[in-house]
């Protein structure tokens, strides 16, 4: 007789607007970098997702809005017809696999570089704030951050325009959503936070005006698709891209409500530390997200099997999604049902190594 899970709570089902979940397992975005220079989606990456397809939602890897979008190197785009019909392939596999998937919708902001763009001009921001790192893996090598141009208030609304085709696109892909990514010091999360946003117009300064963009980009998303199939992901606690403001609870906690009130599918949030926390003060956890929202969450960042349990055991979440842990368990569900042991974790020099070894040859447990 079969030993029960540890998790029944995580692999229950799950109502996500009008989608059936078949558990509240996600496989949470992650960028593999194998779509190649043209940033073309391809079999390969089609393979990828349909082995990891007994999640009851995926999110697609950050896939690019724009050419200004990019900072990242062979990651997919959603700018162009010839990529949403490239997507297909990939969509029609994990949906033969009997699961959605949603595409993270991204642009870099300044955690980018100018030899990503033909004319070599500098990234945008919304502010000229050169990020601090010690280097960004270009087209040309490890190069030096570089200080970004800020956006000129006239060019937002472009911008905004940008997500709304690649949400047109990724609909004509046969895509079951998007994800906003509002995250990990991306353009959006620069202009949230008061430690990137230093504009005078009106999306800058208050918290009110530095929401303008995300809320503009909703608004905008809402003309392609229904509340139900718009997530958006955010990382109070993070550090990542050299981000962390000190008045993030503040923020977040207005963000939140805020976006009550376009009734979203889910927010996604990365309560988890596993990227590291800025320790201005106490990380918001999931518990605090939801005393001011009614929107389903999603959890990330570092949970295991007995954490994502626990916290929806507790109520504090309704899905949690994991990463590092799918990219070398493609049976990761199947893992956590049958309280299987996981496979070591992947080598980091395979996660973005561009090659089809570290992508698709991890084996399943039986």
């Amino acid at each position: 007789m079969a030993t029960p899970t540890k998790s029944p709570t995580l692999l229950s089902p799950f109502t996500l607007g009008d989608l059936e979940l078949k558990n509240r397992v996600v496989m949470a975005p992650m960028t593999r970098s194998r779509a190649g220079t043209e940033q073309m989606p391809n079999a390969l990456m089609a393979e990828y997702y349909a082995q990891r397809a007994s999640a009851g939602l995926i999110i697609s890897e950050g896939t690019s809005i724009s050419k200004q979008a990019i900072g990242w190197q062979q990651v997919p785009g959603i700018y162009t017809e010839e990529q949403a019909q490239a997507w297909k392939q990939v969509v029609d596999a994990v949906h033969s696999k009997g699961s959605y998937i949603f595409l993270q919708l991204w642009h870099c902001g300044r955690a980018s570089h100018s030899s990503f763009y033909e004319n070599g001009q500098l990234p945008v921001a919304p502010s000229a704030i050169k990020l601090n790192g010690e280097y960004i893996h270009t087209p040309i090598g490890k190069q030096s951050y570089e200080t970004p141009r800020a956006l000129e208030t006239e060019e937002i609304p472009g911008v905004v325009e940008d997500y709304r085709k690649a949400a047109e696109l990724a609909k004509m892909a046969g895509f079951d959503g998007v994800e906003i990514h509002g995250a990990n010091g991306y353009l959006i999360d620069e202009f949230l936070q008061s430690k990137t946003n230093h504009r005078q117009d009106k999306y800058g300064g208050s918290i009110e005006n530095r929401f303008h963009f995300l809320q503009e980009i909703v608004e905008a998303i809402l003309t392609v698709w229904p509340a139900n199939r718009i997530g958006v992901r955010l990382s109070p606690n993070g550090i990542f891209n050299d981000m962390g403001s000190p008045d993030y609870r503040e923020t977040f906690t207005y963000v939140v409500e805020k976006l009550e009130a376009f009734e979203l599918g889910y927010l996604h949030i990365m309560d988890g530390l596993a990227f590291g926390f800025h320790e201005l003060g106490e990380p918001m956890s999931l518990a605090d997200i939801q005393s001011y929202t009614s929107i389903p969450l999603m959890g990330n960042c570092g949970y295991t099997q007995e954490t994502a349990e626990q916290v929806l055991v507790e109520g504090y979440g309704d899905l949690i999604s994991f990463g590092r842990s799918f990219i070398s368990n493609p049976d990761l569900v199947e893992r956590f049902a049958n309280n299987w042991e996981l496979n070591p974790p992947a080598d980091i020099k395979d996660w973005y190594s561009f090659e089809k070894e570290g992508y698709i040859d991890f084996p399943t447990y039986q």
